[in-house]
């Protein structure tokens, strides 16, 4: 639903305004760090592959990520970092602040999730994000009544590598496997969800060969009439 390119730039100036202030530094350090510790994270999909293979739960996991964030933030912008447990409450409360001001939904998006609920289907993330970070990106979309549940790993205390995710949901959910459409743009994800028994949809242009069953739109805004 949201453009990575688009949302990264977006952050940088809205983490300096946040954290200069509090912390101390110019927020053009903060902007340059939040950039540089970021890269570090997503350099590779390897590197996030073992920062959650490190973790044994989700809370753990958002522990962590929520210190090597800030801490490495403040090494970088050369000021004092609090404590741990003061470090993680700062991280969610720059981050339930910085959320629902992004906009980066991808064109047509929002019109299609309106179109979807007010046809009457029901719509769930399957998301690696948590519930809470999807709350306000749906909140900045205006989109958020439009969703029944915010799946992400918070909810069914599995990270989303694998069918078992798709699985989990679908039980949470009470909905039978051939009864739900996962729609994603990466094939690899999709592949988990057909191994978990969903029907599956891929978004976006892919030269990869088109798998048995797969739906292929170009964007969001193709799914109503698909579905139609």
């Amino acid at each position: 639903m949201n453009d990575n390119l688009v949302r990264g730039p977006q952050w940088q100036p809205l983490v300096a305004q946040f954290f200069a202030p509090i912390l101390g530094g110019e927020q053009e350090a903060w902007e340059r760090a939040n950039y540089a510790i970021m890269e570090s994270f997503f350099r590779s999909p390897d590197a996030w592959e073992q920062r959650l293979a490190a973790a044994s739960d989700y809370e753990s996991f958002d522990r962590a990520y929520m210190l090597d964030w800030l801490g490495g933030m403040c090494a970088m912008v050369g000021v004092p970092c609090p404590s741990e447990d003061e470090s993680v409450a700062l991280a969610h409360e720059a981050t339930d602040l910085i959320i629902p001001q992004i906009r980066s939904a991808f064109l047509g998006a929002v019109d299609t999730i309106r179109t979807l609920h007010g046809q009457g289907y029901t719509l769930h993330t399957a998301s690696g994000e948590s519930s809470r970070d999807l709350t306000g990106y749906l909140t900045g979309m205006g989109v958020l009544d439009c969703f029944d549940r915010l799946y992400g790993p918070d909810l069914v205390e599995i990270f989303k590598f694998g069918p078992e995710y798709y699985e989990r949901i679908m039980a949470d959910a009470g909905v039978s496997p051939p009864e739900a459409l996962v729609v994603d743009d990466s094939p690899r994800v999709l592949a988990w969800a057909a191994k978990a028994g969903a029907r599956t949809a891929l978004v976006g242009a892919h030269s990869v060969p088109q798998r048995d069953g797969t739906l292929r739109i170009g964007s969001l805004a193709e799914l109503p009439a698909l579905l139609g």
